[in-house]
């Protein structure tokens, strides 16, 4: 596992769009096949992205992506569906394809059947080149809540409490938000062939502790993470708080840019 703590968010966000573009640039003219994750932490970094689009000449026209999840119950065209999220903070704002941004469909009739079937729609692309990630404050990555099996495909899952009243402030109310999501699951996220984690903030510093320095299992289950062979985890200053070997994380930062230099 790769940690790099940066200064601020933004230097957060440089580093993750870093590691897209040399995937992206790197893809070949058969596509590369890129993992989107919602929510506030790859915000940023999609921000970025746009910029590099926009102002480098980064193109996305042979890439596709699927979403790591999605509310059950609610319309794509609801303000918070990740449907729309993704295409309002990053896809419609470069040359990727809208019909290749691909996301499990919150309304499905049968979602149990609807999350086996997305899950075989990732297979059948080819896997995903490179993921990003989030991490939820209990340490959950997709919506994987504590006590996932670790071996876990895309299903339905249930909210904790925790993670209902942490996305609450995107809706009106607490009770606004979905008790239900299809989620990839800890075994499809970690058949990526390489993963990238943000986070900022103070209110991840716990999580992203437990995720790199505690003990493995499935009551923190970002911690799965320690088994994938190419994981790169950037955080900034407040998020790196409660590291225990920080030091050590910066001085291994230090060496290598000293043998990239």
């Amino acid at each position: 596992m790769e940690i790099i703590i940066e200064r601020d968010a933004e230097g957060v966000a440089r580093q993750v769009a870093d590691r897209f573009e040399s995937v992206i640039r790197h893809g070949g003219r058969f596509g590369v096949t890129l993992g989107l994750a919602t929510g506030s932490s790859p915000v940023a970094t999609y921000q970025e992205l746009i910029r590099r689009h926009r102002e480098e000449g980064l193109s996305f026209g042979h890439a596709r992506a699927f979403l790591l999840d999605e509310y059950v119950g609610i319309p794509r065209s609801h303000e918070q569906s990740y449907h729309r999220f993704i295409r309002e903070h990053f896809t419609s704002h470069v040359d990727i394809a809208d019909e290749l941004v691909i996301s499990p469909d919150g309304q499905a009739a049968d979602p149990v059947g609807e999350a086996a079937r997305y899950d075989r729609g990732i297979a059948d692309a080819g896997g995903v080149d490179l993921q990003i990630l989030g991490i939820g404050g209990n340490g959950h990555i997709g919506f994987n809540e504590p006590t996932s099996a670790l071996t876990s495909r895309t299903r339905v899952k249930t909210l904790t409490e925790q993670t209902i009243s942490d996305n609450a402030r995107f809706f009106d109310s607490p009770e606004d938000v979905p008790v239900h999501v299809i989620t990839q699951g800890l075994g499809t996220i970690m058949e990526a062939r390489r993963i990238v984690l943000a986070a900022t903030g103070e209110s991840k510093a716990s999580a992203i502790a437990a995720m790199i320095e505690g003990p493995f299992g499935a009551f923190c289950p970002a911690t799965i993470l320690q088994m994938h062979p190419a994981v790169t985890v950037v955080v900034d200053e407040d998020a790196a708080g409660e590291l225990q070997d920080a030091e050590y994380y910066r001085f291994i930062q230090r060496q290598k840019s000293r043998l990239e230099g």
